[in-house]
């Protein structure tokens, strides 16, 4: 998306309101045929600074286009939209949900309650409700009442619906990452078994990933998830691992290191070890010289 397109896109703290947070609850509850009955069904695509919604369906259909992606939801689905994030939506007439709009300041309250490893809010995630639909429905029904009435402690009672749907969600989001983490890890074996055999030829990301039959940006990720740092990294850190090993243990110069490595010139190794490394391959020679005379010394 281009920046001129972005800046079309609208930024709404409701969709179609322009002022102000309209209550001072830190959320907003309606059923979603409430708005969209006002906008023939069709929700334009825009996106919100500082909230994050929930939208549950639990009849009817919806068609979601989120950050340009187009979906439909023809089953009972809990749907996450974070901060800054294009959504758009057009409803069947015989919809049947809620949307619930969280403010940031009880996003982290609530965040910091559960952890960083409950955090199923930060990202978008569609998650079907299958068995739970009912018990899902029965809680947006609840807060719905909540937030319509003045019973006693009402800000309570909706923070405890709202923190037992951010429990379901982010179980469901852990549930999920599990469910993907052993072909994950399959492909991380793999990727570094390749890394070990073809370090010294300097193979393409793109070409590593096409072997294992996924994508660069799959490849990045399950690099990130389970090593820490993305694929490329990976690979420099092993050929950097081997010129520590001939800077420690052989009389090799920089220009034969650089050549047994791989690199097609010198001083694109010298530039690699010192941005990665923190000083040149001379002084890490010189630095471990002068550790193993002083090693003597002592």
């Amino acid at each position: 998306m281009t920046r001129a397109a972005s800046s079309a896109i609208p930024v709404f703290k409701l969709y179609g309101e322009n002022q102000q947070w309209p209550t001072p609850d830190l959320l907003h509850c309606e059923t979603i045929s409430r708005r969209s009955r006002e906008y023939q069904w069709e929700i334009q695509p825009h996106r919100h600074a500082d909230l994050c919604q929930l939208l549950y369906v639990h009849k009817g259909q919806a068609q979601l286009e989120i950050e340009g992606q187009r979906s439909t939801l023809s089953e009972s689905t809990l749907q996450v939209l974070p901060p800054l994030c294009v959504h758009g939506f057009r409803f069947s007439e015989d919809i049947e949900g809620y949307v619930v709009t969280l403010a940031a300041p009880l996003i982290a309250h609530l965040q910091g309650q559960l952890g960083a490893a409950m955090d199923g809010l930060s990202a978008v995630g569609s998650y079907p409700a299958g068995q739970d639909s009912d018990h899902l429905n029965s809680l947006f029904a609840r807060l719905q009442d909540e937030y319509s009435e003045d019973f006693p402690a009402r800000d309570m009672m909706m923070h405890a619906v709202v923190s037992v749907l951010l429990v379901w969600i982010s179980r469901q989001a852990i549930q999920r990452r599990h469910s993907r983490m052993p072909r994950g890890r399959e492909y991380f074996r793999r990727f570094t078994q390749l890394v070990e055999q073809h370090y010294r030829e300097h193979p393409k990301i793109e070409d590593l990933a096409h072997t294992l039959g996924i994508s660069v940006s799959h490849l990045n990720g399950t690099c990130r998830e389970l090593g820490g740092q993305p694929a490329l990294q990976i690979m420099h850190d092993r050929q950097l691992l081997e010129a520590k090993r001939l800077l420690t243990y052989t009389s090799m110069t920089i220009n034969e290191m650089s050549e047994v490595l791989g690199f097609s010139d010198p001083t694109n190794f010298s530039r690699l070890f010192r941005r990665r490394v923190g000083f040149s391959p001379k002084a890490f020679r010189e630095q471990l010289k002068a550790d193993s005379i002083a090693g003597l010394k002592g």
